[in-house]
């Protein structure tokens, strides 16, 4: 039985986490042989959205596909990306709203990944229920492919573990996304389901998730205005390794990384 293994680094937060993909990718390549790469961008650009130039650097550094979460339309660049097949928004927005909220890739052993993208509604924004487009797009995509990863994009812990027990069995793995806190509780669902309640943020953790936190404890000390700078340093690559039996599509194992970055290399030009 063969085995894809997949990389799928957590929340990608400005230059310094765009520097944590490039630097960590090849790190990544020497120890687990990845045949596809996935990431977060929605906070790639300024730490809010994703622009025509941080999808072609992230695609440059080796990234295939990226999912995204409630930044999304927040850059105004957003019109130059959520046509691009690579970039997928929750799939639980309106159904009239740009881009699409799932897709199929092929890896680089021709095996093809289904990836959906939802977000959750507990303290977010009141869209679709996300277990209803959670059952149509699986049992539409679960004819035609065997691999099949969700990032479930949400605030509350809760949302995310009641996606993983709901989809257990029906998709290879659950991913949580939104929080850029790593949590410790990666497993593989009895049904054989690779769960993670958070990937961890890809990003500057010198900051209070990913921002300056000089400017945010002015905020929360004083509830006045202030602005939100992506912070730089003791930048971290955060994600999990994947690894998915292609004939069964059940997951055989999820490890968490944390790959350090060198701080010369994240002062460099991005």
């Amino acid at each position: 039985m063969a085995t894809l293994t997949i990389l799928f680094f957590g929340d990608v937060v400005g230059r310094p986490g765009r520097k944590g993909v490039c630097h960590a990718i090849p790190v990544l390549k020497k120890l687990h042989d990845p045949d596809f790469i996935v990431a977060n961008g929605e906070n790639s650009a300024g730490g809010s959205g994703i622009t025509p130039a941080t999808l072609h650097k992230l695609a440059s550094y080796g990234v295939q596909a990226l999912t995204s979460g409630d930044h999304i339309f927040r850059n105004k660049e957003f019109v130059g990306v959520i046509q691009d097949a690579r970039v997928l928004r929750p799939a639980n927005y309106p159904k009239f709203a740009d881009g699409k909220g799932y897709g199929v890739y092929e890896t680089r052993t021709g095996v093809r990944v289904g990836i959906i993208n939802l977000m959750g509604r507990i303290f977010m924004e009141p869209l679709r229920c996300p277990f209803e487009q959670a059952d149509k797009i699986v049992n539409e995509m679960s004819q035609h492919v065997k691999v099949i990863l969700v990032d479930m994009h949400a605030e509350a812990t809760s949302e995310k573990v009641a996606m993983g027990w709901y989809l257990d069995g029906r998709v290879s793995a659950i991913v949580g996304t939104h929080t850029h806190i790593q949590t410790a509780d990666e497993r593989v669902l009895p049904k054989g389901t690779a769960y993670i309640t958070d990937l961890g943020m890809t990003g500057p953790y010198e900051s209070v998730i990913g921002r300056s936190k000089e400017a945010v404890l002015k905020k929360l000390r004083t509830a006045m205005p202030a602005r939100f700078d992506v912070a730089e340093g003791d930048v971290k690559a955060c994600g999990v390794v994947l690894r998915v039996d292609t004939e069964t599509g059940r997951a055989r194992s999820i490890e968490r990384f944390q790959v350090p970055i060198d701080p010369q290399s994240v002062a460099s030009e991005d």
